[in-house]
Order: structure tokens, then sequence, then C-alpha cells
């Protein structure tokens, strides 16, 4: 269970809600967090031992399920048995609950709840300039910091195994992406507020950061593929003509058609949209209208929840937008920091707002809607995202990679709050490192079993699975 004040450089710390109240001088919190280490040693982060009474991870998957699609359940069961890398996607809640038990330092900065390696990726800045930073926030909130760093180098060590790569080069990857991360929060926990709010990593950055040319020339292939996925450029693939106008092609059980009605809503629902973005913004929409929408299928943890695509077209059929509506939820995050009454009113509104707190620079046309009794957020469809291929790397292109993830992660954190108090547990020395890489091992051992189980669950035909062969 979490040891220690769960509150210590949240938002809820009196020092950032008012200018007329001056906050704990950056000494004073670093100490705080430094004398933390008594009561929460960093050699404790090593440990994971599977609880007596942990519940069993199918079960656990099963019960995510409710209120989803249910005719894409299998597709999604399909897409986590595919590999170990794939079933930790797709488990954020699971893990969230095993790392409730395990000690933890009580600094609650908003964190992303879901950080690993697949969550981090290419997208385009307002003045369309190609950046590289976290990119899925479906589960931020305020939590442990720790949540963050150990989910993403679990994830680390997990995507190393599944490239075939030795333990030793797992374990050194995951050094790697904790130095970096630790490197980066003492760096940015000495610089003034503001200007720490501003520091960013666009393609150069990234590429100069990369210590193999392997990991290099994989940026640059990574960076071209995303450049491409530009709304004109998603015309051909996502539409088809039809009675003389366009529409969004249909390719069950991915994208389906929409009943009249349900488009209807959806559509009302997309001008209660406009209303939540910035003026500016949403007199630029004003002059789109929208031509289709239909639902499709994204991700591997959010299979089954709504998702929908609606094409806009502006002054010509040329002028075309995709806008991207995803239903939000109860951040995994949350029942542990607060049990189970909301902070948040809207959903999609937490994630929205949470994002841009996270992130250096956002899609402008960020916002949120309701639909019924379901909360959304909106966003870009095609914004030029892209990520780097796990799969196509070599081991050293994975410690690269893995130390860019940490270095971000640590950026994300001092956004927010707590950035002195996290500076100050981490330290200067490797402790930190060692401890973690020696937990991310034994969690993927967890990880492994769990694949395995929900594998055996398919097999036994306890639960369908859309996919034509099912493998260990």
């Amino acid at each position: 269970m979490i040891n220690g004040p769960s509150v210590l450089g949240s938002l809820a710390d009196e020092g950032f809600t008012s200018l007329r109240r001056a906050a704990a001088p950056r000494a004073q919190r670093y100490e705080i967090g430094r004398s933390l280490r008594e009561r929460s040693p960093r050699s404790d982060m090593a440990h994971w031992r599977e609880p007596d009474r942990r519940p069993d991870p199918v079960a656990q998957v099963v019960a995510s399920h409710e209120g989803r699609v249910e005719r894409l359940i299998p597709v999604r069961i399909g897409r986590m048995i595919a590999s170990p890398y794939a079933f930790l996607r797709g488990t954020a809640g699971l893990m969230a609950d095993d790392f409730a038990y395990l000690p933890c330092t009580g600094i609650t900065p908003v964190i992303c709840g879901d950080a690993h390696l697949g969550n981090f990726g290419f997208y385009a800045s307002p003045e369309r300039e190609l950046v590289f930073d976290l990119n899925d926030f479906d589960e931020a909130h305020p939590g442990p910091w720790e949540w963050d760093l150990r989910r993403l180098v679990v994830s680390v060590y997990v995507a190393g195994r599944h490239n075939g790569f030795r333990e030793s080069a797992c374990a050194d990857a995951v050094q790697h992406c904790v130095e970096e991360y630790r490197e980066q929060i003492l760096h940015l926990a000495e610089q003034p507020l503001l200007r720490r709010s501003f520091d960013q990593l666009d393609v150069e950055s990234m590429r100069s950061a990369a210590s193999r040319a392997s990991f290099r020339d994989e940026i640059e292939r990574a960076a071209r593929r995303a450049r491409r996925r530009t709304s004109d450029r998603a015309l051909p693939r996502f539409t088809e003509r039809h009675d003389g106008t366009m529409r969004l092609v249909e390719e069950p059980p991915l994208i389906t058609r929409l009943p009249h009605d349900e488009r209807d809503h959806l559509a009302a629902a997309l001008d209660g949209y406009l209303s939540t973005l910035k003026p500016h913004w949403a007199r630029i929409l004003g002059g789109y209208r929208i031509v289709d929408i239909a639902h499709k299928v994204v991700g591997v943890g959010s299979v089954g929840l709504r998702a929908y695509v609606a094409l806009c077209e502006g002054s010509s059929p040329d002028d075309v937008l995709f806008l991207q509506l995803k239903q939000a939820r109860r951040s995994v995050v949350a029942k542990h920091q607060h049990g189970m009454l909301a902070w948040h009113r809207h959903q999609g509104q937490r994630v929205v707002e949470y994002q841009q707190a996270l992130q250096t620079v956002s899609d402008p046309l960020l916002g949120w809607t309701t639909v019924g009794d379901l909360q959304y957020y909106v966003r870009q469809f095609r914004d030029m995202k892209g990520a780097i291929l796990i799969e196509d790397i070599n081991a050293g292109a994975l410690a690269d990679y893995a130390g860019i993830c940490g270095y971000l992660l640590a950026k994300s954190h001092a956004r927010t709050s707590g950035a002195s108090m996290i500076a100050g547990y981490v330290g200067g020395s490797g402790k930190l490192d060692e401890s973690l890489a020696r937990f991310a091992r034994a969690y993927a051992d967890q990880v492994e079993k769990d694949h395995a189980a929900l594998v055996a669950a398919v097999r036994r035909g306890e639960l369908p699975a859309e996919t034509p062969e099912v493998r260990p």
C-alpha cells in the first residue's frame, strides 16, 4: 500500500493554487523528497512478489469488459493474446491494481497512468512541426510518479524479450531509461517553473539523443511515415464515393457504419464540442460540415469502447478534416487515489486537461463532449501521428529509445508538480536504476505468466478471440 502522504506534490498542494501564497522553497521540497528514502528506501523498488490473494488475471480482463461493445470483445482478446507485450498494452488496470500493493513515496503529480513504450510517438504541433512525446492520456490522473516509471520499465523489459534480446540487454535498456528519467528530473527541478514547461523534443533533437546509427535511421523512417499521416492523404484510404457523395469506407468489424439516429446524436454532440475549444479554433471548425461518421476500432486496451471517426469537409472536396471521438471512462488510477467517488464530472475533460498538462504542445482541436450517458474526448484523427516500431529495432536501439522515453516521462512529470521532491528522492546515484531493473525483470515474468493464463483460457473455449491461431 502507499507509504506516506498521498498528496505530496499533487494538485492539492496549496502552494500551487494562489498567486498570493508562496510555494515551499525548492531546497525544502528537495529535502522532503530525500527524507522519504527513510520510510520508502530506493532498494525496496526492486521487489515484486505475487500477492497471496491477487485476483485472477483472466477474471480481471473479463471485468474490464463491462460497458464495452460486446461484439468487439473477441477482437480485443485476439489482440491481447498476440504476445506478452500486447497483453501488457491492454492491462493498465491490472498493473495499477498490482502497484497499489507496493511501497511508494506519496509524491503524486499528474501521471500518464499508461506509460508504456507504445504510448510515446510523433504528432504535429499547432505550428505543423513534428514533435515526439507521450501521446495517450486515457488513464491520466494525479497519482504516484513511480507507477508511470514502473510501467514504462516493465514495457521495456517485455519488449526486449519479445525481440529475443538477452536478459542483460533488457536490463541495460531499463537502467538507461531510469538513468535518463533521473538525470532529467534533477535538471528540470533546478529550472524556473515556466522554462521547464517549454521543453520539447523535435525530430532533430531526438536524432541527436540517439547514440546508435541504426536507431537514428529508424527515427527517420518513423518520422517519414508520420508526416504522411494527414487528413488529405487519408482520403483514398478511408473514403469512397457513393451516389455522388463522399462517405467513410466500411471494413467490419473494425470500421462500421451507423444507424441514422446514432449518427445524428454524434453530429449534435460535435456541435457541443465546439464550445470546449478556444474561440479561434471553434470559428475555424465552424467552416467545416460533417459528411459522414463511422465507428472505428483503435488500439488494444481501448478495443470495445466507443470510438468514432467523423469526416468533415471545408470549402472544397479536398479540404478535409478527420475528427476522432473516443469514449472516456474513469482512470484506472482513480480508485487507488480517492476511492469510488469520482473527482471529475466529465472524464473527457479530464483527459484533455491532463493531456495539456503533460504534453509540451498539444493538438489545438482537443475538446470534449457527451452523447447520452457516455462522455468523450475529441481530437484530430490524422495529425501526423506515428510511432517507433519496437519489432524493427535491435538491442542497442531499444536502450536508446528507452532512454528517450524516460527523459520525456520526467519532462511530463516536472510540468505539473513535485519535481523537486522526486529529484530529492531519486538522487544522483544509480541505486534507483539498479532497483527498477530488478523489478522490471521480476514483473516481466508476471506479465508472461498472466498472458499465458489468458491464452490458456482462450484455448479452453472460456473466452472468444478473433484470431486464426492462438500462440503461447
